[in-house]
């Protein structure tokens, strides 16, 4: 692993998490390359191999074993993962651009986002049809349609538009899933059609004569309608019309055609062929821009052309990751060149294959185990990461830096020394003035003046409340960590039923060249900007150091009516307790920290962490709440025992009923906890029936420290019920009634845990 204390100087971004750069993420994390700061953008926590699609889809695997885990594979390779969609590339100020944060800046990017089918070309067609990619949408829908086709009593009709390998694949593959589907539930799955069309006169146009004979008998055996040589000329909603004139009702309808490319690659300037993908020489570098690298399907190799297939990207990542090393240390690339031929193995949807190779082919069940065996192979390079040693090595590698770089290097360490190890000024101002703060009238001095201190007026009859939290990234992505912390700053105000004001930043930077660092300290003040113009708080000034981590906090100011105020010590005995988001936080990062959470309970538990609790505040005091705290470091126990005390009352806790995020249970289950757990633990003294409650395995999570956490607040049980349905439509669609507060016992713990 890359140390922290390493200098960065250079941003190799990887565009896409597909077949060629999973294998560069691995290699990467085999062998890191010091002063390299390494970043992947991708849309999706997962990405599923496309050698097992059909086989997930027909009920051979599940989720887990058909997709690739891209943040535990990140973190495996000390990679910064961002979940956004590329939307264009700044090639002359070398950035990505993207749809939900700033400018990704890059020395080296590399672009590996595969294909889309085609669906421009026939009108009616985008919208109306299921494309088979991106695969993640598409298994959305699969899901649905699978759901449907149990529940579905009448008729249906799916078709299946394109003929060749993967349009084959996935209708025999979803004819085999629904019919055992329906099969399960005492269904007859008789009334099910599946039509195929197609542009060509016969199925799979670029393989052999064997294997197009053996699927076109499987099809006619499950009673496959085969419309070949009848090209879709127009989709309507729920039906497709051909160029013979001839329309087909279909209650869903999936396009499986020639693969398509996105319109930013040929926008942004790249040379692209015609039908928009990017050229590439036998380097796999861009033939017009030569610090941009492309494979996969989105990659068209000018000397070499072949098929748009997996087999190619997976052939790709080896050299594309030896060449992007190269480049970033000075050296000429070297020369690829993809085989020729290769082993087509296709499946029938019941564990029988056929594998073929130019004119040879072979058939049969043992040929579906042996790929089977061979693609389980290839998930376990990725999925099954080794435990890698820190590298003590943080000299930078030669011909990684020139000499400009090299001296602005050395100015660090003396830097670093003086005046609080603070960034720059030119730096600083450079990353503030790109911030626009919440404008407030009530700011008299703020961000932009060049003063000591922001000057603020406190409004007649208002009281000022003051919180402050500070803590070091849990997260890879400077912007959304920078959202996260806004958010858990701000928690106390709202709990307090404050309205925010103002709030001062205290930011640590990693060390690094000036660029490197303006960068970080750019995204993560975006991201926090975002959250505090989003709650009307203004950013007024703050402090910003270089240090051997990055961290985040605020110091804030609310305002509030002093009649208004929510307490902690606000529960009356009658009262319902209600919990805003899910925890499970302290577990989840935890696990993430070992490699042993799996991306998309990572990507799910960050949509809970930025999600703003002003909405849930004012909603609580709207239904007559009378006390409120933000679950943080002290978990839902340690929150509840202060409010318990607080106002003299004992509380009866509902364990069933608290939401607990996606994983957090499994990650606690295998004893994965916060290191702050055995604190928060001690507070156990407070639960009334400690020994029964033990044994439920979530009672570890009601310690489980929370980061950015919901929040936790009584309202009156005649108001809950409203008040939760509210919640739900604000977006806190996990809140929960979780327990009734009590009468006082002479119990000497208030607290008991119903399980």
């Amino acid at each position: 692993m890359q140390k922290s204390d390493t200098p960065i100087v250079k941003d190799l971004v990887l565009i896409g998490g597909g077949h060629s750069h999973v294998a560069v993420l691995k290699r990467f994390g085999m062998k890191p390359l010091p002063g390299v700061r390494l970043t992947l953008i991708c849309r999706d926590a997962h990405t599923p191999y496309s050698g097992m699609l059909p086989g997930y889809v027909a009920g051979h695997y599940d989720y887990d074993e058909a997709h690739i885990d891209l943040g535990a594979l990140a973190r495996f390779a000390n990679a910064r993962f961002y979940h956004s969609t590329v939307t264009g590339l700044d090639l002359r100020e070398k950035r990505v651009v993207c749809d939900n944060r700033p400018p990704v800046p890059f020395e080296l990017v590399s672009i590996n986002t595969g294909s889309t089918p085609n669906t421009s070309q026939v009108p009616g067609a985008t919208g109306n049809v299921v494309p088979v990619k991106p695969i993640n949408t598409f298994l959305d829908r699969w899901e649905a349609l699978s759901d449907r086709a149990v529940s579905h009593d009448g008729p249906m009709k799916i078709a299946v538009v394109g003929a060749g390998a993967g349009g084959v694949e996935i209708l025999l593959a979803i004819q085999h899933r629904l019919k055992n589907l329906r099969t399960a539930v005492g269904k007859s799955a008789d009334n099910m059609e599946f039509h195929l069309f197609s542009d060509t006169d016969d199925i799979l146009p670029t393989h052999n004569g064997p294997v197009r004979r053996t699927f076109m008998g499987t099809l006619k055996a499950r009673g496959a309608v085969l419309h070949m040589g009848n090209a879709v000329a127009e989709v309507m909603p729920g039906a497709l019309r051909t160029d013979r004139d001839e329309t087909f009702q279909a209650d869903e309808i999936l396009w499986v055609t020639a693969a398509g490319a996105p319109a930013w690659p040929r926008d942004a300037g790249l040379d692209v062929d015609d039908g928009g993908f990017i050229k590439v020489g036998d380097t796999l570098q861009s033939t017009s821009h030569p610090d941009v690298y492309a494979a996969g399907d989105l990659a068209a190799m000018v000397n070499h052309p072949r098929p748009k297939s997996g087999v190619f990207a997976v052939r790709q990542g080896k050299p594309l990751a030896r060449n992007l090393r190269r480049a970033l240390l000075g050296r000429e690339p070297r020369p690829f060149r993809p085989q020729s031929r290769f082993l087509s193995l296709i499946s029938t949807g019941d564990k029988y294959a056929v594998a073929s190779r130019g004119g040879w082919s072979v058939k049969g069940r043992t040929i579906w185990t042996w790929k089977d065996w061979i693609d389980q192979r290839f998930m376990d390079k990725f999925n099954n990461l080794p435990d890698m040693e820190e590298e003590d090595e943080t000299d930078l590698p030669a011909g990684l830096a020139n000499q400009d770089v090299i001296k602005e290097i050395s100015a660090i360490a003396m830097r670093c020394g003086g005046c609080g190890a603070k960034v720059g000024a030119t730096v600083l101002s450079r990353a503030l003035n790109s911030l626009t703060p919440a404008p407030r009238d009530d700011v008299l001095i703020g961000l932009h003046e060049p003063d000591d201190a922001a000057v603020v007026e406190v409004p007649p009859g208002k009281v000022i409340v003051h919180t402050v939290d500070y803590f070091r990234a849990m997260v890879d992505d400077p912007y959304v960590f920078g959202k996260i912390a806004a958010n858990h700053s701000l928690g106390d105000i709202f709990a307090m039923g404050g309205e925010p004001q103002t709030a001062l930043a205290v930011a640590t930077v990693p060390f690094g060249i000036e660029s490197k660092v303006e960068d970080t300290l750019t995204q993560m003040m975006t991201g926090a900007m975002e959250i505090l113009n989003d709650t009307d708080c203004a950013l007024v000034g703050g402090h910003t150091s270089e240090g051997p981590e990055l961290s985040l906090g605020f110091a804030v100011n609310g305002l509030i009516d002093k009649d208004k105020i929510m307490r902690k010590g606000g529960l009356k005995p009658g009262d319902k307790l209600l919990v805003t988001k899910p925890i499970g936080t302290g577990t989840l990062f935890a696990a993430d920290m070992r490699h042993k959470a799996k991306g998309r309970w990572i990507a799910s538990a960050l949509d809970h962490m930025v999600m703003s609790n002003r909405l849930g505040a004012q909603c609580l005091v709207d239904h007559g709440s009378r006390a409120a705290t933000d679950i943080t470091g002290f978990g839902l126990l340690g929150h509840l025992v202060e409010m318990v005390r607080a106002s003299e009352v004992d509380v009866e806790l509902e364990l069933d009923a608290v939401p607990l995020m996606d994983g957090a249970e499994d990650t606690a289950r295998a004893g994965i906890l916060s290191s702050l757990q055995p604190q928060n633990v001690r507070l156990r003294r407070a639960v009334t029936n400690l020994e029964e409650a033990g044994k439920d395995p979530r009672y570890p999570l009601i310690f489980d420290p929370q980061t950015a956490g919901g929040l936790l607040a009584s309202v009156p049980a005649d108001r809950a019920d409203a008040c939760v349905v509210k919640l739900k439509e604000l977006g806190y669609g996990r809140t929960m009634i979780v327990g009734t507060v009590l009468e006082q016992s002479d119990r000497l713990e208030p607290i008991t845990v119903k399980i």
